[in-house]
């Protein structure tokens, strides 16, 4: 029961108590019951509203994608640079990844050049930070499950044999 009610949550947070337990069949108060028990113990962390910041801010925002090579550290790996990175309030997102690089690291900034001064000021020169990619997103087109374009159609996938 609680995947259910966190499949809902996810795929709308404003999704009321009586809508929940309608859905799933069960009594209003379980469902309180069950979303507190998920608060409580951290299952649920929050909840966020899917902002489309053309629409909202217009050309003012500007996002970027960070790759970041790390120097590990000894009891701490890439934690202790993470959480450092994380602190700025100009990253929105944050996630140590395989690959090619160690971190990637997701800012929004009003401009280019805050975006660029945010990587050579405060980013490339934290300790263990060997190297950065930056890549400048130019269209959003899905965030967090939701399709941006604000067009209602429907089109269906193409199959073929």
């Amino acid at each position: 029961m609680k995947k259910k009610i966190i499949n809902l949550l996810a795929e709308n947070a404003r999704m009321g108590i009586a809508e929940i337990g309608a859905r799933l069949g069960i009594p209003e108060n379980k469902v309180i019951k069950i979303i507190k028990d998920l608060e409580d113990s951290k299952v649920i962390k929050g909840y966020k509203a899917i902002v489309d910041d053309d629409v909202m801010f217009g050309a003012s925002v500007v996002r970027a994608l960070i790759e970041v090579k790390v120097t590990p550290v000894r009891e701490g790996g890439f934690d202790r640079v993470a959480k450092r990175i994380a602190r700025f309030p100009e990253v929105t997102d944050l996630y140590l990844v395989s690959g090619g690089y160690d971190l990637r690291v997701e800012v929004k900034g009003r401009s280019l050049n805050e975006i660029a001064s945010f990587v050579s000021s405060k980013l490339s020169t934290l300790e263990g930070i060997i190297s950065t990619s930056t890549t400048f997103v130019l269209k959003k087109y899905k965030e967090s499950g939701r399709i941006m374009d604000n067009e209602e159609e429907y089109e269906r996938l193409k199959i073929t044999p």
